[in-house]
Order: C-alpha cells, then sequence, then structure tokens
C-alpha cells in the first residue's frame, strides 16, 4: 500500500502545482519547496520537481508548438494569396478566418496548459501521486522514485534535473533567472557541481537580458536622434537634409537593435541544449560564460556513464 501524503505534504504539492498560474514567477515555490524538504519528504521533492519540469520544459515545448502553428498559419496564407490573388473577398474573408482560428488556437491552448496544474493541485490535494503526461512517467523513472518504497530520489538525478531546469528556463525573460539563483544560494553548499551550473545558468541568464536591454537602448537612441534632428513641432519638415539625416539615423539605430534581438534566440537554444546536455549525464559548460564561472566557481565535474557504458542512461533521461 503506498502511504498517504500528509497535510503538510499536500499543501506544498498543491502549491508547487498552483504556481504555474502566476507565469514565470511561479518557478521560486517548487524550486524551494524542492530544497528545503528533499530531506524530510521524498513525496513533496517529486511533486516540486515535476512542477518545476512543467514550468520550465513545459513551457519552452508550448511556446514551441505555438511558434510553428504560426509558421504553418503564414506559409497557408502565402499559398493563399498567391492562388486567389485577384479575388479580393475570398483573400480577405481568409485572412479574418485565420485571425480567428489563430485567436482560438492561442486561447485554447494556453488554457489546456494552465489547466494541468489545477489538476495537479487537486489530485495532489485529495492524497493522490500525481504525474503529468509523458513527463511524469519519465521523471519517475529518472528519479528511481517509489512510493511505496522508503529509499530516497536518485540524489544525482535530482541535482541534474534542477540544473538543468535552470538552463532551459532562460525561454523565460527575468523571471527564468530564479531557478538557477534559488538552486545557488540553497543547495550550493550541499553540492559543488550544483552550484557551478546554477552559477553558469544564471550568467548566461544575465547575458541573454543584457542583450535585450542593449537592443532597447539602441531603439531609444535611434528614436531621440531621429526626434532631436526633425524637430518636435508639426510644421517640422523630414524632407530636408537633417530631417533625412534624422531618418537614416534613426534606421540605422534600429537595424543594429533588430541584429542584436535576432541574436538571442540563438542564446534561447543554447539554453535548451545546454539542459539536456546535463540530463544526459553531461557536465556541460557555456563555451565563453562557462569557462569564465570555472576560473571562480570549481565545476564540481561529476559525469554520469554514458550511453555506450550504460545504456539505462539514455532510457531513463526525461525527453520532454
Amino acid at each position: 500500500m503506498k502511504p498517504i501524503p500528509s497535510t503538510e505534504e499536500r499543501v506544498w504539492a498543491v502549491l508547487a502545482h498552483l504556481s504555474a498560474l502566476a507565469f514565470g514567477m511561479g518557478l521560486l515555490l517548487p524550486i524551494i519547496g524542492w530544497a528545503e524538504q528533499r530531506g524530510k519528504s521524498k513525496y513533496i521533492a517529486y511533486q516540486c520537481l515535476q512542477a518545476l519540469g512543467y514550468q520550465s520544459l513545459g513551457y519552452t515545448v508550448w511556446l514551441l508548438g505555438y511558434l510553428l502553428f504560426i509558421v504553418v498559419i503564414v506559409i497557408v496564407m502565402m499559398i493563399v494569396a498567391m492562388v486567389a490573388p485577384k479575388n479580393e473577398d475570398v483573400f480577405a474573408a481568409s485572412i479574418i478566418g485565420f485571425d480567428i482560428f489563430l485567436f482560438i488556437f492561442i486561447f485554447v491552448s494556453l488554457g489546456i496548459y494552465l489547466l494541468m496544474p489545477i489538476i495537479a493541485a487537486v489530485a495532489c490535494g485529495m492524497g493522490k501521486d500525481f504525474q503529468y503526461p509523458f513527463m511524469g512517467k519519465r521523471l519517475t523513472n529518472y528519479l528511481e522514485y517509489n512510493a511505496e518504497n522508503e529509499n530516497s530520489l536518485n540524489e544525482d538525478h535530482e541535482d541534474r534535473w534542477v540544473a538543468a531546469a535552470g538552463h532551459f528556463s532562460v525561454i523565460i525573460a527575468l523571471w527564468g533567472m530564479l531557478v538557477p539563483v534559488t538552486a545557488w544560494i540553497l543547495q550550493g553548499k550541499r553540492s559543488a557541481w550544483l552550484k557551478f551550473q546554477s552559477a553558469q545558468a544564471t550568467a548566461f541568464h544575465v547575458c541573454t537580458l543584457a542583450l535585450g536591454f542593449v537592443a532597447g537602448v539602441f531603439y531609444m537612441i535611434g528614436m531621440v536622434a531621429f526626434i532631436a534632428l526633425t524637430g518636435f513641432s508639426p510644421e517640422s519638415s523630414m524632407s530636408s537634409a537633417t530631417g533625412l539625416i534624422g531618418i537614416i539615423v534613426m534606421f540605422g539605430f534600429m537595424l543594429i537593435a533588430l541584429l542584436i534581438l535576432l541574436v538571442i534566440p540563438f542564446f534561447h537554444i543554447t539554453g535548451q541544449w545546454a539542459g539536456y546536455r546535463v540530463l544526459k549525464g553531461d557536465d556541460y559548460q557555456y563555451p565563453i560564460v562557462g569557462k569564465l564561472v570555472a576560473r571562480v566557481i570549481p565545476s564540481g565535474a561529476k559525469n554520469l556513464p554514458t550511453r555506450e557504458e550504460d545504456p539505462s542512461v539514455a532510457a531513463n533521461a526525461p525527453s520532454g
């Protein structure tokens, strides 16, 4: 018989799952719950790690699905535009139809994404051992979680799951930094490896945010230069030499800002790759950031067996 979770365990699990409703900010609760309760209750630790994975890796999957849908919609609209270029009524109707379909898709998919944590919270409130679809079973195997025995979770895999979440969450602007920073503060003394991974993930988050900030600065400089050169009054003419210079300067700075923004998705992809590598058992380091962090904080390397040495590593590692 599976032991019935205590009231405290249920409360922690419910709050960890419901924190997903706070969007990005909710990442703080499951990481704190895991860090503070991991040595007391493996039920709390497991449910918190599930909630953490759902809010980091799950958000990535949801966002990628949304972007893929947008790409498909754009391609279909381009085909419709080529097929019926002269029939404006048909084209206008198709545009309206696509807009409605996109609106419905966004809210339905977002509703499903937010509904799952509510279902998880209700199940945990009733004392059940909830598992998210697709991710839950894989995470159970990865952490070697079994509610019926007294064995604790696989500590090394716990650390790797948390470290991977820190890398995955780089796609969540600002709030995603809560994961590696909190893990660093609360568990850094216990695990030198988790401390290093959290530190380099934090530094990588900062670099990503800095790029966005720099892009914003260039954009604002362009706007200010345009206003300064063309004048503030409605009568100011942009056809003059000064006005043309203002337009050129503005578009120049905006182009630089756009190029910087186009680099940010590369950072997001790199963060997802880092999380994947960590889950597979590698002691991943970012090309530049990781080496700089390693000079200050020891990496605490602890490689897992490779897939060639132990096929169970690949079999048990969660894939989404």
